[in-house]
Formats: structure tokens, sequence, C-alpha cells
């Protein structure tokens, strides 16, 4: 879905509302609201042609308490995204900010760039296309607080996710490996990333990067989001990361909102699953060893070589070497390189995504 007037909030089904109305035993709303210098809750949204969605999420979360007190703020990072008739209503919200690029630098160094301009002690970082139920920053902080003062040592807390209809949607999973990747690739899309947590709060692998509650000084420590990653992964590298440096990774289902189009939902264009292949060649790049890095690039290659014979569409086979290129500058250590033909790549196309702005200015 493109267009905001088809997002509407979807009710928790009745397990989820249950984890949420028992989740604290103080209600959120008792949070002491009252007018601050400096804001605890960083919210930070990375707009890529998607200002109608990031516009509709940002009035929901600027509409509660805690943006209005100042306890929260929104800050919107757009990657390069065009004049759009929603950019100056969100420069007018209280509480809001806006840093346009002049390019899309990818998710992971719009997130940087977010951390750098927010104030908050946790970062809340969030995809466009949200549904947040009334009281939900509320819920994050507080849950945020309550995760501080009984595990000090949490740095990342992955919230509950809901589909469109109100199931549960997937959204941590076991860190990659060669044998896990080519097993997994067997499974349907949904499962090949993810896997279902059972009920309650927990530590986890990872959890994914659409909806992470973060701890400023985590952060800080691992150096944020790896700026080598484009889209995908930066997530679990992150993650992994964070366990490396004595931080725990934790997930925390009661507080949710709903996710309206994950990528497993998605029709996935050829581009972007060149940046698929990208992402996972280079996080087996930065932590798996060398011969099973070999591997996963032939796999890749022989990938790329019966979509270019057994494929229908003749045109798609010059996309199809790039991305065997793209992927064979990782496997000989020329991370950069490889990074700025993806990007060529990209520019190449008008909608390398299939997202785009219906109501554009």
């Amino acid at each position: 879905m493109d267009s905001l007037g088809s997002y509407k909030p979807f009710p928790l089904p009745a397990a989820a509302k249950s984890n949420w109305d028992n989740a604290f035993q103080a209600d959120p709303f008792s949070l002491a609201i009252h007018s601050v210098d400096s804001p605890k809750l960083s919210v930070i949204l990375v707009n890529y042609r998607q200002w109608n969605q990031t516009s509709l999420l940002t009035k929901r979360l600027s509409q509660g308490r805690l943006v209005k007190s100042g306890l929260a703020e929104v800050v919107i990072i757009d990657n390069h995204s065009g004049p759009h008739r929603k950019i100056n209503e969100l420069r007018r919200k209280e509480g809001v900010s806006i840093r346009r690029w002049g390019t899309n630098q990818g998710f992971a160094r719009a997130v940087n760039e977010g951390i750098r301009l927010s104030r908050g002690e946790w970062l809340l970082l969030l995809n466009p296309d949200m549904t947040a139920l009334p009281g939900f920053l509320e819920a994050a902080l507080s849950a945020a607080e309550q995760m501080a003062a009984e595990e000090p040592r949490a740095g990342i807390v992955g919230l509950g996710l809901l589909n469109s209809e109100g199931t549960q949607q997937r959204s941590t999973g076991p860190i990659p490996t060669l044998f896990g990747t080519i097993w997994r690739r067997f499974l349907p899309r949904y499962l090949r990333k993810y896997h279902m947590t059972t009920p309650g709060r927990k530590t986890v692998s990872w959890t994914s990067g659409c909806c992470i509650l973060a701890r400023r000084s985590c952060l800080e420590q691992v150096g944020g989001l790896d700026g080598d990653f484009f889209l995908y992964y930066e997530d679990v590298d992150l993650c992994l990361r964070a366990w490396k440096a004595g931080w725990q990774v934790w997930h925390e289902p009661a507080v949710c909102l709903t996710h309206h189009a994950p990528l497993h939902r998605r029709k996935v264009p050829q581009h972007l699953q060149t940046v698929t292949r990208h992402a996972l060649m280079l996080f087996a790049h930065k932590h798996w060893p060398n011969w099973h890095k070999k591997i996963l690039f032939g796999i890749i290659k022989l990938e790329a070589w019966a979509q270019g014979v057994f494929g229908r569409d003749p045109g798609k086979k010059p996309g199809l070497i790039e991305r065997v290129k793209i992927c064979g500058l990782i496997m000989a250590g020329k991370v950069q390189e490889s990074r700025k033909a993806l990007e060529a790549l990209l520019a190449s196309s008008p909608s390398p995504y299939m997202r785009e702005d219906t109501r554009a200015a």
C-alpha cells in the first residue's frame, strides 16, 4: 500500500491486547508528564519516497503526550525523496525535525545521522509503514525504563509486530550461518530469516531493524549501524556486535504496533533482490570464514545464471550480471567499490523498490 489513506489502525488480537494491558503494573499514561529541556526518547524515521506514510505515522506519534511535553521527539531523515507537500506540514509540527539528503545514502547511514541529531537516552527506530495505537510511545518508554532498571546490560529491545490482519509478525531470528542460509532457502519467504518467538520477554540473537528500541550508550559503544550496509542485514550485524561488546538484545512483545508491508509480503523486483544479496554477502564478509564466503558467492552466481537461463525476460540478464559483479567485489575485499556499484545500479532505476508516493507535490 502506498497511499496513507489506505492505512487504518487495526485492533489488537485478544492475546496481544492482554499482553499490552498486563505488561506493566503501572498505567503507561501515569508517567510524569511535564515540559522538559531534553527528551528521554527519540523516534528516528528513515523516509524514502514514503512521505504519506511518514506523515501519518508522525502525526499519530506527535499527538501523544510525550511529544507534546518534550519527553519524546521525532527525527526524520529523508534519503533524497524529492519535493512533497507533506514536508512543510511536518516541519511545522512541534517536536519534529527533518534532515533531507541530496542522495540516497541507504538505511544504516540515515539512522546514524538520526542518532547524531537526536537527544534522547533511548532511540526508537521505526519504519514509516507502521500503525501505532494511542499510548504506544508511553508504553515504549515505560518498557525502556523498566528494562534499564531490571536488565542493566540491555542495549537493544525489539518490540512486538503485528500483520495488518492482526496476527503476529515474526521479527527475530538466529544469526545467519552458511548452512542455515542454505537450508532456509527451501522454506517459505517469511520463515527464511525469522522464527516465531514464544510469549513473554526474553533475550534473542537479533531483532528486526524496522522496530528497534536501543540505548544510546550501547549504540555509541558499538559505533552505531555499519554504514557499509545499504539496506537489510544491518540490524543483524548491529545485534551481533552488541552481543560481542557485552550488551544484551531483548524482545518485548507486550509493546507492539502494526507493520503493514514487510519484505516477505511484497513482490521483490530484480534490483531489490540484488540489494538483499549484497547485504547477505557483506554480512558473510564481515562474520563468516573465508571458505563459507566462497560457497555463498558460488550460490549467488549459480542463482543469477539460473534466473538468466530460465527467466522469461531476457532484458533482466544485464542486471543479473551486475549482481554477480557487485557481490564479487565484496568477495575480493573491495567493499566500498561494491557499495558504489550498488548505488549506481539503483540510481539507474526510477523505482528500484517498487515503492512510490502516489500524491507527490
